[in-house]
C-alpha cells in the first residue's frame, strides 16, 4: 500500500512546488506523509462536505486543486468554514493535499486541460516564465562523461520539451597542480598536470540546481570537479500561465459561444462584443485570468476564455478579441479529471475517486 509521500512526490514531478505563486499554499496541508493511503478523493475544493464524502467512500487522502488554507491559521476553534474543515479532516484522519498554481503553471496543466476540452490544436504556453532556468557547465574527462551525463539526466537536467538528454560538449585541455593533502585521480602532488577534458553544458530548472550539482559531483571521478552554474533569462516554454491554440475549423461568433457552452457544460457566459471575423485562435486560462488579457491580445487570439473579470476590465478588450468569462468553478472543475488521470496512470489498481460534491458557491437563476 503506497504512502501519502509516494502520492505527493509523484504529483510534484508533474507540478513542482517551486512553480507555485508566492501567495499560494500548495502541498500537504493536513496529514502524516508516512501514513498509508486507503483511497484518494480528487476535488476542486476541500470543504466539510468533501471531507465527509472522503470518509464515506473509504478515502483518507483528498487531493484538491484549491488549498483550504491560504493564510496562516492563528486559531482552530471552528469560527469559519476553513477552521471547521481542517478540524474535521484531522478528527477523521483524512489528509489534505493541494496542487494549485503549480499545476496552473505547467504545460499539461489546468489551462492545457481546458484547451483539450475545446479541441484546440498546436497548443503552447500563453505567457512563459523567465528566470527559472540555469545552465551547468562542467569539465569532465572523456571516459567519465557517460557516468556524469547519466547522473545529471536522471536528476532532471538536460530536458528541453519535447526532448530530453539534451547537452552540448566540446573538447579542450585542462591544467592543475595537486597540493599537499590532495588525493588526485590523475597526477601527483606538487606536479603540474595536463588532461584532455570535455566541457559539458546542460540546461536545468533552477529549483533543481542543488540536486543536479550533487548528482554530478557524486558521479564525477575528480576529487574537486570544476564547474560553472549560470542563471538564465530565457523563458521556459513549458512553465508559465495560460495556453493558446487553434480551433480545428474557424467558427462564427455565435457558433463559437454555443460550442464553448456545450464543451465546458456552462449555464452562462459573460462576454464582450463578438469580433467581425471568425473565431480561430483561442487563449484560455483556468481561474482568474484577467492579468493575461494583454498576452492573449499579443498572441492574436480571437477569444479569451477565463473567469473573474471585473466590470471595468471588460472594456480593456477594446474589440480586439472577445472575452469569455465562464466562471471560476466552471473553468477549473475539469481539474478533477486532470489530477485523477495523472494518479490513475501511476497508481494502477488503486482507488482514485473523483468527488461528486458540488463545491461551487455560486448559483444561477435562469
Amino acid at each position: 500500500m503506497p504512502t501519502i509521500r509516494e502520492f505527493t512526490t509523484y504529483l510534484e514531478t508533474i507540478a513542482p512546488l517551486a512553480y507555485q505563486e508566492s501567495y499560494d499554499n500548495a502541498g500537504l496541508i493536513v496529514g502524516d506523509p508516512a501514513a498509508y493511503v486507503t483511497g484518494v478523493l480528487v476535488s476542486l475544493d476541500t470543504t466539510e462536505a468533501v471531507v465527509d464524502e472522503a470518509t464515506a467512500r473509504g478515502c483518507n487522502l483528498i487531493v484538491a486543486h484549491h488549498p483550504i488554507v491560504f493564510r496562516g491559521l492563528k486559531k482552530l476553534n471552528g469560527t469559519n468554514y476553513v477552521e471547521r474543515t481542517v478540524i474535521k479532516a484531522i478528527k477523521s484522519d483524512v489528509a489534505i493535499y493541494a496542487i494549485h498554481t503549480n499545476l496552473d503553471n505547467v504545460a499539461g496543466g489546468v489551462s492545457f486541460k481546458i484547451a483539450e476540452k475545446l479541441g484546440l490544436q498546436s497548443v503552447r504556453m500563453l505567457s512563459p516564465k523567465a528566470q527559472i532556468l540555469s545552465k551547468l557547465a562542467v569539465f569532465v574527462p572523456a571516459d567519465n562523461l557517460p557516468a556524469v551525463l547519466t547522473a545529471i539526466w536522471e536528476t532532471g537536467a538536460g530536458r528541453i520539451d519535447p526532448y530530453d538528454h539534451c547537452s552540448f560538449r566540446v573538447g579542450g585541455t585542462g591544467t592543475f597542480r595537486p597540493l599537499n593533502g590532495a588525493n588526485p585521480v590523475v597526477g601527483s602532488v606538487g606536479q603540474d598536470e595536463t588532461v584532455q577534458e570535455q566541457r559539458l553544458e546542460v540546461l536545468l530548472p533552477t529549483h533543481l540546481e542543488r540536486a543536479v550539482v550533487a548528482a554530478m559531483t557524486a558521479a564525477h571521478e575528480y576529487e574537486v570537479p570544476a564547474y560553472d552554474l549560470y542563471p538564465l533569462n530565457n523563458a521556459n516554454q513549458t512553465v508559465g500561465s495560460g495556453a493558446v491554440g487553434k480551433l480545428p475549423e474557424p467558427m462564427s461568433g455565435q457558433a463559437w459561444l454555443s460550442y464553448l457552452k456545450e464543451q465546458m457544460n456552462l449555464n452562462v457566459i459573460r462576454y464582450t462584443a463578438l469580433p467581425d471575423r471568425s473565431v480561430k485562435r483561442v487563449a484560455v486560462c483556468g481561474g482568474s485570468g484577467s492579468f493575461l488579457l494583454p498576452d492573449a491580445i499579443r498572441a492574436g487570439a480571437d477569444a479569451f476564455v477565463t473567469a473573474d473579470f471585473k466590470y471595468h476590465e471588460f472594456f480593456d478588450a477594446e474589440d480586439r478579441l472577445t472575452i469569455c468569462d465562464i466562471g471560476h468553478y466552471e473553468s477549473e472543475v475539469c481539474t478533477k479529471e486532470l489530477i485523477g488521470g495523472f494518479l490513475a496512470d501511476k497508481f494502477l489498481n488503486f482507488a482514485v475517486i473523483l468527488s461528486e460534491t458540488d463545491t461551487n458557491p455560486v448559483r444561477y437563476f435562469t
